[in-house]
């Protein structure tokens, strides 16, 4: 019933929504009387706080890269986007920077399945582009995916990741490719990682940087992580697992639905989002519309949201937030010890946000620790100051402060 409840509530909060933009464009249309009584009269005030309440309540469905363009040493290159990789939970996308040279790094980033579509990194990717091509993991959003696909969990999420690795490595004319995890991914891909050393893979990255990723949750917990710790695996599997309506091609699958993971990320910083819309509230009424835009924008990308499988989902809860399995050296990947030790050939760069309050400082330090057998010149490790989980891979602090340390680092271990 939990779905079902929330696409009546969702059914009626749109037309809610409609309704309000509606009004609000009669409000500022200037055939209306209300609409002449200057910038703080009733009309405009009236019409912002529809506007607000319209854009706060409307559904939004993927949002689409948009990466048309980057600017490379003052000079335009358009980008081609194209799907390489076609699976049922997941794509590659490439993008591919015209008049570069061919010996450019290729950069395997691995977006977050953790409720938000791969565009949230838009602009990691966008900044990237200015080094190196570009591969991203587009993961699909599992009420779209039927049933007769089969199943999806954390081990075939890294079978995904090496068969993408792999992909990557046929393009990249001989060179080592590179990988780049943002949070919750940080895991799957350093699992990979290992078992790609272990097997002595071609296509093991050169560099594995990991940003913002719970590794070891017990280091400096975040309430995300003490709400994992505070409730068994059956409460999860009981309170927050949804079947999906007929409505959608994967009806009938168990999920965990994006609409929740919203509501927590949400109720975190409630009064961070709630400043943000009085905020643009404001700017609306006094035509400001850049600025009321700007917070448009952010919200459009962040209440877009997607559903993921149940057995992935339930399967990450409990072996990275509850067993700490990799830390410990007991996670398995399919019946196989997955043995962070043998991580040997592959450069460790792990990023974190001086003010992350989803992981932590020290939980994507803990993986330098968790490979002894690495030299030290293949680990760093950098703090941004000042930034937030957001921060580290999005924003002016992601352009100037961390993308130069991760280009550096792949630029160090390319060839």
């Amino acid at each position: 019933m939990l779905y079902h409840a929330y696409e009546l509530q969702r059914s009626w909060m749109n037309s809610a929504s409609a309704l309000a933009s509606i009004s609000a464009g009669m409000l500022t249309n200037p055939a209306n009387p209300l609409a002449k009584f200057g910038a703080f009269g009733i009309g405009p005030l009236a019409a912002s706080a529809l506007d607000v309440f319209a854009h706060a309540t409307a559904h939004y469905g993927k949002p689409e890269f948009g990466i048309a363009s980057v600017t490379i040493d003052g000079e335009h290159h358009a980008v081609v986007q194209s799907t390489v990789m076609k699976r049922p939970f997941g794509d590659l996308v490439r993008f591919r920077v015209e008049g570069t040279p061919a010996d450019r790094p290729r950069l395997l980033i691995v977006a977050p399945m953790s409720g938000h579509y791969a565009t949230l990194l838009r602009g990691t990717v966008e900044r990237m582009l200015e080094s190196a091509e570009v591969f991203i993991t587009d993961w699909a959003d599992a009420k779209m995916v039927p049933q007769s696909a089969g199943d999806f969990d954390l081990d075939d999420y890294i079978d995904y990741l090496m068969d993408f690795a792999e992909h990557v490595h046929g393009e990249a004319n001989g060179q080592r490719i590179h990988m780049m995890a943002v949070c919750q991914p940080s895991v799957p891909a350093f699992a990979a990682t290992a078992l790609m050393n272990l097997h002595k893979s071609p296509a093991t990255p050169a560099t594995l940087t990991m940003m913002g990723g719970p590794i070891d949750t017990r280091e400096c917990p975040t309430v995300v992580n003490n709400m994992a710790m505070q409730r068994p695996i059956a409460w999860f599997r009981q309170s927050v697992i949804a079947t999906v309506p007929m409505k959608y091609p994967g009806a009938g699958r168990r999920v965990y639905p994006g609409f929740m993971q919203l509501s927590a990320f949400m109720s975190m910083n409630l009064s961070s989002h709630m400043m943000s819309h009085y905020e643009m509230f404001k700017h609306l009424t006094v035509g400001d519309e850049a600025s009321a835009n700007a917070t448009k924008d952010f919200y459009d990308e962040y209440r877009a949201v997607c559903d993921m499988t149940a057995e992935f989902y339930l399967q990450t809860v409990e072996e990275v937030f509850q067993k700490h399995s990799i830390p410990k050296g007991e996670f398995r990947h399919k019946g196989e010890l997955v043995d962070i030790t043998q991580i040997t050939d592959t450069a460790l760069l792990a990023i974190e946000g001086e003010r992350d309050d989803i992981s932590g400082l020290g939980q994507t330090k803990a993986a330098l620790k968790l490979t002894p057998n690495l030299p030290d010149e293949k680990k760093r490790y950098y703090m941004a100051e000042g930034a937030g989980h957001y921060g580290i891979f999005n924003g002016s602090r992601w352009r100037t402060k961390v993308a130069p340390v991760v280009e550096e680092w792949i630029a160090a271990h390319s060839g």
